[in-house]
């Protein structure tokens, strides 16, 4: 009362003018920091969103509005969505990256729908800070359009008549959800969209990294620094299903299963991912660090946890090898491709790889040939020709005629098509080999034909100089005779040895069978000295490798000294399957028993044995219920012919997932008959005198 009494009609309206204002800013400050105010989950025209004000999604997982980045100086306003049911503020979309509002002013932003049905950001003095720009609905119903917040993350404008005009998941920022796709459109200038990652962690505007298809292939998947790669993914060898990955959160938490596909519709390719229903929140991200990360939270410990990274190591990074090296995943470290060595050896030996490798032989096109490479990382650099090419034989031609192409790969992509027919990926390279992998035979690799000095259909050359040196400084008299001594010595070997192989004296002689007796040198040479970058398998008998004999793919697998597989059971196995013919049984295709070697050579299977199969989380989806009934059914009848309706009776007594093979159509082989015994026509019984098999 003293105060009004004392303060003439002016100060006390300079007063109450001043507490009005304070009382305004104040007003703002506490709107910004306290909770957030619920509202359903949709926005109408007419009804804006303010800040403080959410719109929560039906089940309560993700909530639209305004957030402020805490060390945003001075403070920016962002359109966001994030987990509303995590503590930790977690943004997975972004709206207005580019053009924050400010704080400061006393009008604040608004969110509305206009009535063309776009929505419409704006900041407190009517100026468009973002908008949809979303197709006008034309319908005539006088029902208003409306923006919804799904489940799963995903803002969404509908028209009056529930068809979707816009939405939040075909417009990038840093995260994938599940369900989410990402889209590479043919023909898209840029090759479509990519992810792009925050600026820093509080700072959501674009950042220096990326995460997308190659623009000029669309066959690759990059993360970039700027325009600089990072890390390259394989090319797409027209696989459905990426894979099923399976990740343990944490010491006591959950597994947690990622199933990815991709999706190639003859207009775009696209993939997306999806977890089960009660799983853990689960979202990819591109760091502002570099890295394309799988994160899973978790509410035992309140944060989010790493499952995944990309790349996962430095051997991965692009170019981590230079030219023609490449990184062996099993080791993890650089090696160079057959054929050449390190381009600077004090380096390479102090692990600097960036100079790579160098050829040993150079090449002259004329005896140039291909060493087939399986289970590799195809190099980037490529160019795709002959779209319309429907056989390997095809891209094998398309480089061999060309003297600067230096390697070919090919797959069939038909599998990937929705649209049907055939529809193959002929890859070639003329310039140098980089950012190529060890990686093995799986869903993503492909076999590397590398173009090698030397062998067009004989040794490679530095083999051939090797040999043929030391015999022509011995004279033309010792050579002459060292030759008929060989000669004598090796035809008297070979006898010797095919009679030491066959006659076992069990009423199975030779003659009672043809069958192809392989030369060592042969299988060496297909097999490029059984190298380790043919080798496709590995057991208590040995190793198994893929080569290439009279045009053939084969797979050979090579006894070890100590194999569980002795000389009985190799030889056992040789004629049991010699006699035997059979859809469901692997064909053998010939053997080996020179000395102390003992090789069999087998039909290839691309598709490895069951178990390759059942147990690996990147191929467990190849086998749904149709394709599992008919490798039981296969199986059951391989028994069957075995037990039954062969010219022998035979009992496996190792069967087992290892060794049933699939062909690349998934039909059943039944493998491995060294521990198979047989029976005469009217045995009933027989006594085993050791335990055999698994």
């Amino acid at each position: 009362r003293r105060l009004r009494s004392t303060l003439d009609p002016y100060r006390n309206s300079q007063l109450m003018a001043g507490w009005l204002a304070f009382t305004c800013c104040a007003g703002a400050l506490i709107l910004l920091f306290l909770p957030s105010l619920a509202s359903e989950d949709r926005l109408v025209s007419g009804k804006p969103l303010y800040p403080g004000a959410t719109v929560i999604s039906d089940g309560g997982a993700f909530a639209l509005g305004f957030f402020a980045p805490s060390n945003s100086t001075p403070a920016k306003l962002y359109l966001g969505i994030w987990y509303n049911d995590i503590p930790e503020l977690t943004v997975v979309w972004v709206a207005n990256r580019r053009n924050p509002s400010p704080t400061n002013t006393f009008s604040p932003p608004t969110l509305s729908l206009s009535n063309s049905s776009n929505l419409v950001l704006s900041d407190g003095g009517g100026r468009v800070i973002w908008t949809t720009d979303a197709v006008a609905s034309t319908s005539s119903s006088s029902s208003p359009s409306m923006a919804v917040l799904e489940n799963t993350g995903n803002l969404v404008v509908r028209s009056p008549n529930g068809s979707m005009l816009w939405q939040s998941f075909d417009h990038y920022t840093d995260t994938v959800l599940p369900g989410m796709k990402l889209r590479f459109k043919y023909g898209a200038q840029g090759g479509g969209q990519h992810l792009v990652s925050w600026k820093g962690p509080g700072d959501p505007s674009p950042g220096r990294f990326s995460y997308g298809a190659d623009p000029a292939t669309h066959l690759q998947i990059f993360v970039w620094d700027g325009d600089r790669p990072v890390v390259r993914s394989s090319p797409w060898t027209g696989y459905l299903v990426v894979s099923e990955r399976q990740y343990q959160q944490d010491n006591n938490g959950a597994a947690v299963v990622v199933y990815m596909s991709v999706v190639d519709d003859g207009e775009e390719i696209y993939m997306t991912y999806t977890v089960a229903a009660d799983a853990p929140r689960i979202r990819y991200v591109v760091t502002h660090s570099g890295e394309y990360q799988l994160r899973s939270w978790s509410n035992k410990s309140s944060v989010w946890l790493v499952l995944s990274r990309w790349p996962s190591q430095e051997c991965k990074r692009y170019g981590y090898c230079g030219p023609y090296g490449y990184c062996d995943d099993l080791v993890r470290t650089c090696k160079c491709l057959h054929g050449f060595e390190p381009e600077n050896t004090k380096e390479w030996d102090k692990g600097r790889f960036s100079a790579g490798c160098r050829r040993k032989d150079l090449l002259d096109c004329k005896d140039d040939g291909f060493l087939a490479l399986p289970g590799m990382k195809s190099p980037d650099g490529f160019t795709r020709v002959g779209r319309d090419m429907s056989t390997s034989e095809e891209c094998a031609a398309e480089c061999r005629r060309n003297c600067s192409c230096v390697a070919y790969a090919y797959a069939n992509l038909s599998s990937g098509r929705r649209s049907g027919g055939n529809v193959s990926r002929c890859l070639v390279w003329s310039a140098d080999l980089v950012d190529t992998a060890k990686i093995g035979e799986g869903l993503d690799s492909d076999t590397l034909y590398l173009r090698l000095a030397g062998l067009n259909g004989e040794k490679p050359r530095g083999i051939v100089v090797m040999i043929v040196s030391p015999i022509l400084g011995t004279g033309v008299v010792a050579l002459c005779i060292l030759l008929a001594w060989l000669k004598f010595k090796g035809k008297n070997r070979k006898w010797r040895k095919h009679k030491t192989f066959y006659e076992h004296g069990k009423g199975h002689p030779a003659h009672d069978h043809e069958f192809p007796f392989v030369r060592f040198e042969e299988i060496a040479l297909a097999t490029n000295n059984f190298s380790e970058t043919c080798m496709i398998g590995q057991g208590g008998f040995g190793k198994v490798y893929k080569g290439m004999l009279g045009g053939q793919e084969v797979a050979v697998k090579r006894l070890s000294s100590d194999s569980q597989q002795g000389t009985k059971e190799f030889r056992n196995e040789v004629i049991l399957i010699a006699k035997l013919q059979h859809r469901n049984l692997v064909r053998l295709l010939g053997c080996c028993g020179e000395g102390d070697e003992k090789l069999l050579i087998y039909e290839y299977l691309p598709n490895k044995s069951l178990d390759a199969t059942l147990f690996d989380d990147s191929r467990r989806l190849l086998l749904d219920w149709t394709t599992r009934f008919n490798i039981i059914k296969g199986v059951a009848r391989g028994l069957l012919y075995l037990h039954q309706d062969s010219r022998l009776t035979i009992i496996h007594r190792d069967l087992k997932a290892g060794n049933v093979l699939l062909d690349g159509e998934m039909k059943p082989k039944i493998a491995d008959f060294g521990m198979a015994r047989i029976f005469c026509d009217n045995q009933q019984n027989a006594n085993t005198q050791r335990v055999v098999g698994t």
